[in-house]
């Protein structure tokens, strides 16, 4: 067989060494070549051996210029396909700042450091949107963004363009897990003197039975979809449907200051999808909250949209999520109460069911979850009223006759 490789000698007389090899065959059956010129045959031919002991080996990749933006354009495109637009949103703010360090670079340069630099950069000051500009993202942030790069790796290894994925084994470092813990705002959710306290300072308030439903556990984009003729039955069953849902999506698409838009779903899952018994105190603050919009909607007449939802200004507006946690951050101060997330008041519902005697299946459904032991990991925290109960029981194990 014929050496590929031939010389080739340069007017100014400089001699070099040009192999064509044979790598495999394109798509659509033709023959694919890759063309290598080197100062020396002894570099050619050591080329030559590695190169088709790769193509043997099923392990070869071809020399490629594709930058680490064009990939992500790729995997972006077909992981956000059947998706819904508030999870590709997600993705696309996800990969944002791997794109500001890395996204210029050929995904073939690609080290383990790199990425490594990519991560401490994050964690040190690698925000741009919300919060301090150039300070640290938080570990969560962080870990999403090197989830989404990961699996573009991955699509780039299965399509042959790198030989690995450098970002398989890159970790975030214990010390900044345990800096981003030291860091983390406190999360502990109401105990029950607060709930109390939050519901007697918010009684009369207009918003009542809109912080009622957060408290029985509706997340707030459940809160501000909730409609009055589709989802709630006052007059039969007495019953709260949560299977709509209004989010606020960032759209960049859309011109600054106009990027918040508003997406009306069903629910994120099946088991999400539920109905609930109202409890009294709801009933009645949804059936005063559904009387004072029929007085607001006589008095403004013409003015007023019938939207239709639950949650609506004095004009019939419906609220969107983030108005819904200002307007609650602001009772929270009225009533002297922790600023909790309006999250932190569903952890604290679903808390109180589950240590005061509630069958955790009934808990883990009131929540909405598919898995049981998801609802007791993150939803159920101990209380200290529910920690006294249990030191009472053991006192009653302990004593002696």
């Amino acid at each position: 067989m014929k050496e590929p490789i031939r010389k080739v000698t340069h007017k100014d007389g400089r001699t070099r060494y040009r192999m064509v090899v044979d790598v495999g065959t394109t798509p659509d059956g033709k023959r694919r070549q890759l063309t290598r010129t080197f100062d020396t045959k002894k570099e050619a031919l050591a080329e030559l051996a590695r190169i088709r002991h790769e193509v043997h080996a099923k392990t070869f990749v071809a020399p490629t210029p594709l930058l680490l933006n064009e990939l992500l354009d790729t995997w972006l495109k077909s992981a956000t396909r059947d998706v819904e637009e508030g999870t590709a949103s997600n993705y696309i703010s996800a990969l944002l700042p791997v794109r500001a360090r890395l996204g210029d670079r050929k995904i073939q340069d690609l080290t383990e450091e790199d990425i490594e630099g990519l991560i401490d950069w994050m964690l040190t000051s690698g925000r741009r949107r919300g919060g301090r500009p150039g300070t640290g993202l938080g570990v969560r942030s962080v870990r999403l963004s090197l989830g989404r790069l990961r699996a573009a790796l991955n699509l780039a290894v299965r399509r042959g363009l790198v030989v690995r994925n450098v970002a398989e084994h890159v970790t975030i470092s214990r010390d900044a897990k345990k800096k981003a813990e030291a860091n983390r705002a406190d999360r502990t959710p109401w105990n029950e003197d607060e709930v109390r306290t939050f519901l007697t300072s918010t009684k009369g308030h207009r918003l009542y039975a809109a912080m009622m439903l957060a408290l029985i556990a509706e997340r707030p984009a459940e809160v501000c979809g909730t409609r009055w003729d589709e989802d709630v039955d006052l007059e039969g069953a007495g019953t709260i449907a949560i299977a709509n849902t209004r989010t606020i999506v960032y759209d960049r698409t859309q011109d600054k200051g106009t990027r918040n838009k508003v997406v009306e779903k069903d629910t994120k899952t099946q088991a999400g999808r539920r109905t609930l018994p109202l409890p009294a105190p709801v009933h009645a603050a949804l059936t005063q909250f559904r009387a004072l919009q029929a007085q607001e909607k006589a008095a403004a007449g013409s003015a007023y949209q019938d939207s239709g939802y639950v949650l609506v200004d004095e004009l019939g507006r419906p609220y969107k999520t983030d108005k819904l946690r200002r307007e609650a951050y602001k009772l929270m101060a009225a009533a002297g109460v922790r600023k909790v997330r309006l999250y932190d008041a569903r952890h604290a519902t679903l808390s109180w069911m589950a240590n005061n005697g509630v069958p955790d299946t009934v808990v883990s459904a009131w929540a909405g979850h598919t898995d049981l032991s998801f609802t007791k990991r993150v939803y159920v925290h101990p209380d200290p009223q529910s920690l006294k109960a249990g030191s009472e029981k053991l006192g009653e194990l302990l004593s002696t006759p």
